[in-house]
């Protein structure tokens, strides 16, 4: 990775104007609830990839969008061109050319057209290269496609392109196919496929994952510098923190769907507030093996998109979570199966006081469980909470009532956090109230 110096060399313009503008952007995908599904009495069930995001996106500066894998990052990023198309919300494209005009909108011929001003960079360059096209045939076909250029002109576009991204001498690179290109070459192809229409935004999604160490900086540093040259904007998609550093002015944190943090990139790295970011800029590895780093890293897994956890969606794996961060029945399930866990020799015992618990599966703020008497049913809470006094769980639980056989425990219900400013970045975490 290059020093910081000299990646910052290629700073931003310092224009405020904004060139994209996103609000309540939301992207779902139905899974089930066609007319099979109804026959048999399946509840329809929708993937909120995208859930409700609003941003803007400054002209000249590099917006990152940073997260794990499956936290809506490549959506957000395909919505913005029209790739996907979005379910709620608006994509507003100012153009510097044509004025205002509605990406989340467009439809055919004009969404074509868009692309002329809108490009993207792709993770993969070995599967974004047609295998059959030459490099000459695949970067100068948006020029053929949109009808700008042929013959001698096409040919010297071309190679212009790809002398700016360091493929030359080009005579050598134009009659080559991909297969007879490196990562990193093919991923100065791609890039010059994408410049080649003079576009304003660059949607780059880990555009550097799949390549060598030894070029990543490279690839970086040829971005930056592009950058420089013709105006760009990016919006750079990672889960690679140490990269975006180095490569981004902001950065957005997301998790399922939502943007949970976003602010400049100094300030995400020298004072993070969400827990995930924290939990983040820890997993990043430390390359001295003498230095030993805390990690804490969050437990579990991210939860289902399709039934995404209630209040705060990062609540189940939070080491900071409070009573009103959104604790519901699903969450009370994995604690007593985790107790099970440790607890082997009991589980057949305790299983038949608890009973069944797929009831808890349905999210809610009130979870019934309990087939042996109430009294037993208490009994069994308090030694699993005796094991683990300082599960954040509990801090939710609002009561437990008697009720007949079984009880009830009722946890404090709250609604998923809105972006709220503290100091210099914006965080939806309740942990931090509204300082604007």
């Amino acid at each position: 990775m290059p020093t910081k110096p000299e990646i910052l060399s290629s700073s931003p313009t310092g224009r405020s104007e904004v060139v994209l503008d996103i609000d309540q952007l939301a992207v779902h995908f139905q899974l089930q609830g066609g007319a099979l599904s109804r026959l048999f009495g399946l509840k329809a069930r929708r993937v909120r990839a995208v859930d409700g995001v609003s941003v803007s996106l400054k002209r000249g500066e590099v917006l990152g969008l940073v997260g794990e894998s499956g936290s809506g990052k490549s959506t957000f990023g395909r919505a913005l061109l029209g790739l996907v198309p979005a379910t709620d919300g608006r994509i507003t494209y100012h153009s510097q050319d044509r004025g205002e005009r509605r990406v989340s909108e467009m439809r055919g011929a004009e969404l074509r057209q868009l692309r002329t001003d809108l490009q993207m960079v792709f993770q993969d360059p070995h599967a974004a290269l047609n295998p059959s096209m030459t490099i000459e045939e695949a970067v100068g076909h948006p020029l053929v496609i949109h009808k700008i250029a042929s013959g001698k002109a096409l040919k010297t576009q071309v190679a212009a392109a790809l002398e700016r991204v360091g493929l030359s001498p080009v005579e050598r690179f134009l009659p080559k196919y991909p297969s007879d290109l490196s990562g990193g070459q093919k991923q100065r192809a791609v890039i010059a496929r994408a410049i080649i229409l003079n576009p304003e935004v660059l949607v780059a999604d880990e555009p550097v994952s799949m390549l060598d160490m030894s070029v990543r900086a490279k690839i970086l540093q040829l971005m930056l510098d592009l950058k420089q040259e013709m105006g760009l904007t990016y919006v750079y998609i990672t889960h690679d923190l140490a990269s975006a550093k180095y490569f981004c002015d902001r950065i957005a944190i997301m998790y399922l769907g939502r943007i949970v943090e976003i602010g400049p990139t100094a300030e995400i790295f020298e004072n993070p507030r969400h827990p995930y970011t924290k939990a983040l800029l820890k997993a990043i590895p430390e390359p001295d093996p003498d230095r030993m780093v805390p990690r804490d890293l969050p437990r579990g897994e991210i939860p289902d998109a399709a039934e995404p956890p209630l209040g705060c969606s990062f609540h189940p794996r939070c080491a900071e979570a409070i009573e009103g961060c959104g604790w519901e029945s699903r969450d009370l399930r994995t604690l007593i199966e985790e107790h099970w866990t440790r607890k082997v020799e009991a589980y057949d015992d305790e299983k038949a006081v608890i009973g069944d618990l797929g009831s808890l599966d349905q999210p809610s703020t009130t979870a019934r469980i309990g087939a042996g008497g109430a009294g037993q049913v208490r009994a069994l809470l308090d030694r699993i909470k005796a094991e683990k006094p300082d599960e954040p769980l509990w801090k939710g639980v609002r009561d437990i009532e008697d009720a007949g056989n079984a009880v009830e425990v009722h946890f404090v219900p709250a609604d998923a956090p809105k972006l709220r400013r503290a100091g210099g970045v914006d965080v939806a975490c309740v942990l931090y109230p509204d300082e604007s």
